[in-house]
């Protein structure tokens, strides 16, 4: 049966009704855990990778034990094999779409995992990813953070910051994640990791003791997949002391 689906700030729209996710600090990290899992899929199950094109809060629907279910293909594209991309017009949606592809019209894998990263940012911040400040054009998360510098208690939403409460171990794995959806969303494509790559970096993150809603969510995604060796430059960016 289906329940609704989600929106920018993580709020259920629903036939009926509107209203936050049940257990809020915790499914909001568990939902793109579970949609990892389903990119990982469209890229390594099938002979050719499948390129959603699209990935946005608004193709996440869910089901009526609130499960999220990735859907709306319309835009998505495959890969041949033996092909690392593919040449297309550029479709999608402003403040998801990768810059690289924007500017060259080719479509990789490297283009979903940047969509997915800015997603990534949109969980954990609570903040839209096409952002209205002061008129400034073409303001997105991406940006939000930068003006940041990066400091984790600032971009985190205080909701998560209220569950954590001071919890110094915590707010490392907090700033790990920050590190991992930042290294998604690199401008340089070949320094961004590969989905599989994303899921080795977030069982690290796991094997520090978390607090149930970030431990429910990590136990999902560490099954993805396996390997992250390019965020190397990005903890170069963003010190531990920056916690």
């Amino acid at each position: 049966m289906f329940r609704g689906f989600l929106n920018d700030r993580s709020i259920i729209i629903a036939k009926y009704s509107i209203g936050r996710l049940p257990n809020e600090d915790g499914v909001r990290l568990c939902i793109a855990k579970k949609l990892a899992s389903a990119v990982t899929y469209l890229h390594t199950a099938l002979p050719s990778p499948v390129i959603h094109r699209d990935l946005k809060p608004g193709c996440i629907f869910f089901n009526h034990d609130h499960v999220p279910k990735l859907s709306n293909f319309s835009l998505s594209i495959t890969i041949p094999p033996t092909y690392s991309d593919v040449e297309d017009g550029v479709r999608g949606t402003i403040g998801y779409l990768d810059p690289a592809y924007m500017r060259s019209g080719c479509i990789s894998e490297k283009t979903n995992v940047c969509s997915f990263g800015v997603l990534l940012l949109v969980l954990l911040a609570g903040r839209r990813a096409w952002l209205d400040i002061m008129h400034i054009e073409d303001y997105t998360v991406i940006d939000y953070v930068e003006s940041l510098a990066y400091q984790l208690q600032a971009i985190v939403d205080p909701n998560i910051l209220e569950e954590v409460g001071g919890n110094e171990p915590v707010e490392h794995q907090l700033h790990d994640f920050l590190e991992l959806a930042l290294s998604c969303t690199q401008e340089r494509i070949g320094g961004r990791p590969f989905m599989g790559d994303v899921a080795r970096e977030l069982v690290q993150i796991d094997k520090s003791i978390l607090p149930s809603y970030l431990q429910s969510t990590i136990f999902v995604i560490k099954h993805i997949g396996y390997g992250l060796n390019n965020i190397t430059s990005v903890r170069k960016l963003i010190s531990p002391s920056s916690v």
